[in-house]
């Protein structure tokens, strides 16, 4: 198989990028970590553990060797976790075909990457280890969308931004088909903004949800409903946006748009949210009890069995929102619940009073 993409990462949403651009007749490698996934998609054309019930496209050919993947590929997309990509980049710099600039790279990782000048946007940092023909050609892939439904052929649109719109529009080209819609868009700080800080909004969220199913849970009443998760929406919705124009976001519809309300909107309210589950779960399994603060938490986030981005992202949004001296009351309270120094129905409290000033 001469395939002419690679997609590094076979989580559920790498392995369902790879499906959407095999069922246009183009072989895809994709890199797995582990050898059992490998296996799975080589032999029976499945990944069960992160896309159980999906019959894949023969034209995928899985490899644990990330030099196989990514030699002589024209496309290039990364969608392994923000905790693990800077890793995964620097084990592919000294490839041929990455050093002479011939692979054009998308991006479908969501979050910010700590560095020694702080919280950074993941364009911007691959930028500096890339060589200089990447610099203002990479793409940022995003928009309200969950695999479990992309794979099975629902409607779904998507962000493909970059500073170079022939770039935008090759890869634009490369994932549409007649259920998938790609827009394209110069607003890449926005539209990165946006994707990363929405997981921590979600987490919120699904704490609300949680609650809200309680009787007693706001002093001895329930006084939660969907106007109140409306309402956490509509706040949320305005940090994201006052960070991105903080981060240098060029365009203010970004966070109108299917990259800004309408990811946000999905990453809440799906019950496929990786983020929503986990908010859900710091109520009703009591899950952060297990974890010291928010650190060892990260250090352990494996034992989970999933990974909410949200938590990686709330420690580095509270760091920029300290930065850029905003006020953001929902990521900076979840931080204070993730760490463990406040209660979650303490901060919701908190937080509604603030909100009603």
């Amino acid at each position: 198989m001469t395939a002419q993409t690679a997609v590094i990462g076979a989580g559920a949403w790498g392995t369902t990028v790879a499906k959407v651009i095999a069922e246009k007749e183009k072989d895809v490698a994709i890199w797995c970590f582990e050898n059992g996934t490998r296996d799975e998609i080589n032999l029976r054309h499945e990944n069960p553990q992160f896309l159980p019930g999906i019959i894949l496209p023969e034209n995928i050919r899985a490899t644990t060797d990330i030099v196989e993947a990514v030699s002589g590929k024209e496309f290039l997309i990364l969608a392994v976790p923000s905790l693990y990509l800077m890793h995964t980049v620097k084990q592919i710099l000294h490839i041929p075909s990455i050093e002479d600039g011939e692979t054009s790279i998308a991006v479908l990782t969501k979050g910010f990457l700590p560095t020694a000048k702080g919280p950074r946007l993941i364009l911007e940092t691959l930028e500096d280890h890339l060589p200089g023909f990447y610099r203002q050609s990479l793409v940022y892939i995003a928009g309200p969308s969950h695999a479990e439904e992309v794979s099975r052929g629902k409607i779904t649109g998507l962000i493909a931004a970059s500073e170079s719109a022939k770039n935008s529009i090759r890869f634009r080209d490369l994932l549409k088909n007649k259920s998938l819609f790609v827009f394209s868009s110069f607003d890449v700080r926005g539209v990165q903004v946006a994707a990363a800080s929405k997981n921590v909004i979600a987490i919120a969220f699904g704490i609300l949800d949680a609650l809200k199913t309680q009787d007693d849970a706001f002093d001895g009443a329930n006084l939660f409903g969907d106007g109140t998760e409306s309402l956490l929406l509509a706040a949320g919705l305005n940090e994201i946006q006052s960070l991105g124009l903080a981060m240098g976001a060029t365009h203010p519809e970004t966070f109108t748009s299917i990259s800004g309300i309408g990811d946000l909107d999905v990453t809440c309210r799906s019950v496929f949210g990786r983020n929503r589950r986990f908010g859900k779960e710091i109520i009703e399994k009591k899950i952060l009890e297990g974890f010291k603060d928010i650190d060892d938490l990260l250090e352990r986030i494996n034992d989970l069995g999933y990974l909410p981005e949200g938590v990686a992202a709330a420690k580095q949004v509270r760091i920029l929102a300290k930065k850029h001296q905003l006020k953001m009351p929902i990521s900076t309270g979840l931080f204070r619940i993730l760490n463990r120094e406040i209660e979650p129905i303490n901060f919701l409290k908190d937080l509604l009073n603030e909100l009603g000033r």
